[in-house]
Formats: structure tokens, C-alpha cells, sequence
């Protein structure tokens, strides 16, 4: 496997520095006291899969945003988008042309779920307001970040950003490993033996998947041909999937996990919230998600398990000694100001961005309300994070407006609990040491559009012609020996236009953002 070059992600000062920067200084007096009107605006966003959120009948009736909209001086007006659907409403959402003031796309300015709304001129360039009336934005924000929110050299986004790129981990119910006797796996091999004590001792699924293989890269990883990933082979560019030999091992593994029920028979179906249902109801040995969530986890296994334990492992390596999850784009959401916005209210919606980044709000999304969710004590914030379920998901939900800020975890928060801590130390200690790189194309490849279904469907779902033959021979309907007609098939039905254009673009050093296997 050819290695990329390495992408350095520049690391963004704290929110307290931001607050010293000077930013209000370099604005006019004028436009200061404009921040003090309440402006209201219109915006959609995802609701992240959250379930407090999906459940909300009328998200702006919340208390969490009325105090949001009180201590940052505007009118919300908050459209929500369930995540499973949301490329597709956003789709209808153009195609009606009833847009808000204000855009969040889950990802960057050319990405699928904007529909070239930003390459059509529906959104405003923001380069000269954001430098006069974001400062601090402009700069905590890594270049890399710039890059994927921008169209033709300009900025249309503003980003949600990612200081680390290694986000995803590998999680294990420690108190079920003990009860097999072995020790945490290090090798696919050791995987597989762990997985198969954990099924003889009553574990329904000892490991958990998900629809579309997301959150697979524990396997797919471990062969590094995770399906939506690009990489140097020759003299072009190509899918990782194109490794035969490593690929029909990966397909073999799982299909050996399917055959003795160490992943759910209806694994191919498995939705984002189902997948969470079955780790919080205790079902699960072993499973992938963002480290982040960690205290979440934890947490919520206590409720139904007192005892049980939950550990972040390194990812089992493969016969290439490769392990690891995908690296991450350098942003996780953007944010973009509808062209038909008058400057004056674009302005107000900059400045309520720029507000991310104080100390009132990184204290407000942290902890909430004073007095309500926690106290002050000489100075100090008295905050005991919450245990109950619902609590939890309240907790979550009031954090998914904290719409601009470095979003590798709540550092505030996190240190103030063992359980944070421990996310901390594994983060640094695991997290960071593995995680595998690719070529990612921004703007996206224009042969994506073409052949949308032998197009990646994201950083972390190959396209769809690909994802279906892997449930079919896993499901045994058709053989994994066949997997080289199926490089044959993704090329006659588009593929060539594709390696095509990358290879162009990755030569000519056009857009092409290169990172390393970091393992």
C-alpha cells in the first residue's frame, strides 16, 4: 500500500486565549452595537442521530435554545433534518428553493448534500465579512479547513473543525473480555477467538455493525481497504477496494463473523439508532464508534449494568500490520449564508459564530444554566455530569448547537470526570497513534455526479455498487472469488471517468488532499 504525504492540522488555541484576541477592537463602534439587537434568523441543520433530538416535536420551543437565543442576541428559527434522511431532504430542500437564511451541511462546500447549491451561486462568499467580523474564527480555523469550506478560491463556509483527524476507536466490554480468559486482541486472528468466547458465553452479538458498513474500519481497517478511500497504485490513482488480495480477505473475515453468529444475522439494515440500542441495552462485546462518546457509553451501560466496564483497545492489525480507523476530514460541519441575506443580517448572523468561540458560550454548552445544571464555587464550576438516560441525551442535545468550535472533545467538560479523563488519555495515548489516510478531492470529483453509484457515498461509504456486492457475498449469494469482476463492473459502469479525473487532478495537484496512515 502506497503511503501520502503527511497533512498537517494546526491546533487551535482554547477559548479563553480566542477571548483575549482583540477581535471586538477591530470592529467599528457602529456595527458593535448592533450585536446588542436581537436578529433573527431561519437555519437548518441535522439532527446528528441524536435521539432527544429526533423525538423534539418542536425543536424551538426548547428551553436550550431559548436561553441560547437569550445569551447570543437572536431569533432562531430552526428547521431540523433527521440524519438518516438528510441528503435527501436537503436535495428536495433545493429543489423547492425554500431556503433559510442559514445552511448546515455534515461536511464541506462541494460535498453531496449541498447539490452544487454553492457551486450555483446560492450562497454568499464570506472571505471579507468573516476577516472584518470574525477574527477569532479566522484565526483558530486550520487551513485545511478553509479549504474544504471554499468554491474557486473563496470562502462560502463557515466550519465546524476537527484539530486531530483520528476520531474513531475500537471499544470492548472489559468485564465480558475477563470472562473469556483472554486478554484484549491484538491481531485479527485474536479477534475472531475473542469474538467466539464471547459468543459461547452468552453475548448476542460480540460484535456490532451497521447498515452500509459504516463504522466497519475494525476489518476493513485491518486490510486498509476501506471502500471509500483513494490511494497511489503505478502511476494512478485508485479505490483501496482495487486490492484484491486483501480485500477477499476482509470479505472472508466477515463473512466467517456472519456464519457463526458473531454479527447480527440483519447486520445489512442495522440504522444508526438501532445500532446504539443494541451497545446500550448490553448486547454488545465489542463495537466502533468515535472515542468521544466514551463517558456516554459508560454511562448509560451503568444503568442497566452496574458492573460492567467499557475500555478503549487498539484496533487489530492485519497481515500488513496496518490497524485503525478512517482519518477524518478536517471539519465536521459548515455553515452557509443564503445570497438573498442582506448584509447587515449576514453580519449578525457572522457575529453570533464568532460568539462560539468566548467563554460565556464554551461555559454554556458545557455546563448549561447556572444554578440549574451547575453551580460556581470561588470561581469555580461545580458540574456533576448527568447519569439517567434522558439526562444524557438532554445534555447531548444542548451541545449540538455549539455550532462553531474545535470538535475533538470538550476539554472543559471531559476533565472534570474520570470517565472524561480516561477519553483524554486514550485519544492520546491509542487514538492518535493509528488511523488510515487517503487521497479526498475537494471539490468533489465532477465524475461523482456522473456515475453516482460507483461514487464513494461519503469519507466512509463506498459506493453503492461496491457495498452491495459485499452484503451479497457475505450473505453467501455470490462468491467472494468473484470480487475481481466486480473492479471490472465498478469500471465499465463509470469507474474509468473517475480514475480518470482523479489521476488528473492528484497529478496536477488540484484540489487533492493527501494524508498518511498514521499506524
Amino acid at each position: 500500500m502506497k503511503k501520502g504525504m503527511v497533512v498537517t492540522l494546526a491546533f487551535t488555541l482554547t477559548a479563553g486565549t480566542l477571548a483575549g484576541c482583540g477581535g471586538e477592537s477591530s470592529q467599528k463602534s457602529g456595527d458593535a452595537a448592533k450585536k446588542d439587537e436581537v436578529q433573527k434568523f431561519s437555519m437548518s441543520m441535522s439532527t446528528s442521530g441524536f435521539k432527544y433530538a429526533e423525538k423534539t416535536a418542536d425543536v424551538n420551543k426548547e428551553k436550550w435554545v431559548n436561553k441560547l437565543e437569550e445569551l447570543s442576541k437572536v431569533d432562531l428559527d430552526l428547521r431540523m433534518i433527521p440524519l438518516k434522511d438528510f441528503d435527501q431532504k436537503m436535495s428536495l430542500m433545493f429543489a423547492s428553493n425554500d431556503i433559510p437564511d442559514v445552511v448546515q451541511n455534515v461536511g464541506g462546500a462541494t460535498t453531496k448534500g449541498m447539490s452544487g447549491s454553492v457551486e450555483a451561486g446560492v450562497f454568499m462568499p464570506l472571505d471579507d465579512l468573516l476577516k472584518q467580523y470574525a477574527p477569532n474564527i479566522m484565526k483558530a480555523v486550520p487551513k485545511e479547513a478553509w479549504q474544504e469550506t471554499s468554491f474557486n478560491g473563496k470562502i462560502y463556509g463557515i466550519p465546524s473543525w476537527l484539530s486531530n483527524p483520528s476520531r474513531r476507536a475500537t471499544f470492548i466490554r472489559t468485564d465480558l473480555l475477563a470472562k473469556t480468559g483472554f486478554p484484549a486482541p491484538k491481531t485479527v486472528d485474536e479477534f475472531m477467538t475473542v469474538m467466539r468466547a464471547l459468543k459461547a458465553n452468552g453475548v448476542e452479538n460480540p460484535f456490532q455493525m451497521r447498515e452500509n458498513f459504516k463504522y466497519a474500519d475494525t476489518i476493513l481497517g485491518a486490510y486498509d481497504v476501506l471502500p471509500a478511500q483513494f490511494e497511489v497504485k503505478g502511476d494512478q490513482v485508485v479505490p483501496k477496494f482495487f486490492d484484491v488480495e486483501n480485500m477477499t480477505k476482509a470479505l472472508q473475515t466477515f463473512k466467517t463473523m456472519f456464519d457463526e453468529g458473531l454479527i447480527p444475522k440483519d447486520f445489512a439494515s442495522i440504522s444508526s439508532s438501532d445500532y446504539n440500542k443494541n451497545i446500550e441495552a448490553g448486547k454488545v462485546g465489542m463495537w466502533s464508534a468515535n472515542a468521544q462518546g466514551l463517558s456516554g457509553y459508560r454511562s448509560k451501560l451503568k444503568n442497566l449494568v452496574p458492573d460492567g466496564k467499557i475500555e478503549i483497545i487498539p484496533s487489530p492489525r492485519g497481515p500488513e500490520n496496518f490497524g485503525g480507523h478512517l482519518l477524518y476530514s478536517s471539519i465536521n460541519t459548515s455553515y452557509y449564508i443564503n445570497n438573498k441575506v442582506s448584509k447587515e443580517k449576514a453580519i449578525r448572523i457572522i457575529q453570533f459564530f464568532e460568539w462560539m468561540l468566548t467563554p460565556e458560550a464554551e461555559k454554556y454548552f458545557s455546563f448549561g444554566i447556572e444554578g440549574e445544571t451547575y453551580t460556581m464555587d470561588n470561581g469555580k464550576v461545580k458540574f456533576t455530569p448527568p447519569t439517567a438516560t434522558e439526562a444524557i441525551e438532554e445534555d447531548q442535545f444542548r451541545g449540538m448547537f455549539w455550532f462553531v468550535h474545535d470538535t475533538v472533545y470538550n476539554k472543559a467538560k471531559e476533565e472534570m470526570t474520570a470517565d472524561g479523563r480516561d477519553m483524554i488519555k486514550y485519544f492520546d495515548t491509542v487514538v492518535s497513534k493509528e488511523g488510515l489516510g487517503s487521497i479526498r478531492f475537494v471539490p468533489a470529483l465532477e465524475s461523482y455526479s456522473k456515475y453516482p453509484d460507483v461514487a464513494p457515498q461519503g469519507d466512509d461509504v463506498g459506493p453503492k455498487l461496491i457495498i452491495d456486492h459485499m452484503v451479497k457475498m457475505i450473505y453467501g449469494k455470490e462468491p467472494i472469488s468473484d470480487w475481481p469482476k466486480v473492479i471490472e463492473e465498478y469500471k465499465n459502469k463509470g469507474g474509468n471517468d473517475i480514475l480518470k479525473e482523479a489521476t488528473e487532478r492528484y497529478k496536477k495537484g488540484n484540489g487533492a488532499i493527501v494524508t498518511k496512515n498514521i499506524n
